[in-house]
């Protein structure tokens, strides 16, 4: 008996409009139409204007700041679920809170596993995201979770850069490995900056450990927020006597004066995702688009298909 497919229906959320109708046109899909509903006071309720049942829904959302972004998610899953929908998937391609993954100190939060378990209770039935913070995240959830590579986009990029002399780094002890699997594209090798932070977004001190005289260094990170740690990286690193660095970070938080310590920083460019929108341009940002792959994930899921095919690099 062959296997039968229900219908898929895309939807965006406030946080992703330009990513989510990127990957509809990708997928060959119009975006369906949901309602954000805003009281005076900034209770908002979401509402699909077209019926979803039997249907199998993605419902495609950032989670990133403000927290708006993810109780819209969480909202929305509930109606779809309330609305007989056959199954909902939530696509975050930033999953937010992911840096708090475990406890590090005494009465903290995990606040990774809180957002899980939200998602669950709101009645997920599939995560879908990309590059979490530690891979192990995937674990806090009780329902299938894809978790899909950036590296497909990045090396790509990076090849057609022709650098001859390329030298993967990582800005921190915590990345290496993150760093190891992509200088593998490259048969590369690697050097690490060691940093010593007071507190959060603070760095005491910096090492590098590894030569990087006449290299063209590529910084592998998954997240940039305010930008200071790479700015200190690449400023160690040319004072090393490199040729040039640049960085690949997956999800451009960008908050503070991280544009500024970007423009100022020695960087050559920083080469992130969509999966955040930017909150302005700058010279030294290029943007790389994930639609095209949210979309063949999207499609694989929907039709039984294999996930891990598209981790393949050419």
């Amino acid at each position: 008996m062959p296997l039968q497919f229900n219908p898929v229906k895309l939807f965006a959320g406030s946080g992703s409009q330009a990513l989510a109708q990127h990957i509809a046109d990708a997928y060959g899909r119009e975006l369906g139409e949901v309602v954000i509903s805003r009281f005076s006071d900034g209770e908002y309720q979401p509402h699909f204007n077209e019926s979803v049942r039997g249907c199998d829904v993605f419902l495609i959302q950032s989670t990133h700041q403000p927290t708006d972004n993810l109780m819209e998610l969480l909202m929305m899953v509930d109606a779809a679920r309330r609305a007989s929908a056959h199954y909902v998937n939530a696509v975050i391609p930033y999953f937010g809170l992911a840096r708090q993954d475990r406890k590090d100190k005494p009465r903290v939060a995990i606040g990774a596993k809180l957002v899980a378990n939200l998602l669950v209770a709101a009645g997920i039935n599939r995560i879908m995201t990309m590059d979490l913070h530690a891979a192990q995240i995937q674990g806090f959830f009780d329902v299938p979770v894809d978790h899909l590579d950036a590296s497909i986009i990045f090396v790509p990029y990076i090849k057609s850069l022709g650098l001859e002399h390329l030298t993967i780094a990582s800005p921190d002890m915590g990345g290496s490995y993150r760093a190891r699997n992509f200088a593998k594209f490259f048969n590369a090798e690697v050097v690490i900056c060691d940093k010593r932070r007071k507190r959060a977004n603070e760095i005491e001190a910096m090492t590098l450990i590894g030569d990087v005289t006449n290299q063209d260094i590529v910084l592998i990170d998954d997240i940039c927020d305010t930008a200071g740690t790479l700015a200190k990286a690449a400023g160690l690193i040319m004072e090393r006597g490199a040729r040039s660095v640049r960085a690949v970070c997956t999800h451009p938080v960008l908050s503070g004066k991280a544009y500024e310590t970007i423009e100022n920083s020695a960087l050559t460019e920083l080469i992130v995702t969509d999966t955040i929108p930017l909150k302005q341009q700058s010279s030294k940002i290029r943007v790389l688009s994930t639609a095209e792959l949210f979309a063949k994930a999207i499609g694989n899921v929907n039709e039984h298909g294999s996930i891990s095919t598209l981790f393949k690099v050419d």
